[in-house]
């Protein structure tokens, strides 16, 4: 099956417009999710990302990345009301 060369956001836009409001706790979504996730776990990447992200952690992006981590801890979701 060919990729898509559209960005994920823009496809996200158009499945939110065409799905029916499924209240809290999207099924769909969470069906997609989750067969999305197998297939990655299946694939054999596994490994090879784990790799990739360790060398970020210890490179020169490690800094930022930390720093995106406890900003995304810190975060809660009362702070969103």
């Amino acid at each position: 099956m060919p990729k898509s060369h559209e960005p994920r956001h823009e496809k996200a836009e158009k499945k939110r417009s065409t799905q029916p409001n499924e209240g809290e706790g999207n099924k769909t979504a969470a069906r997609e999710y989750n067969q999305r996730t197998e297939r990655f776990a299946k694939s054999g990447q596994v490994e090879k990302k784990a790799e990739e992200a360790k060398k970020a952690l210890e490179g020169p992006e490690g800094e930022e990345l930390a720093s995106a981590e406890e900003a995304g801890k810190s975060h809660r979701a009362e702070d969103d009301i």
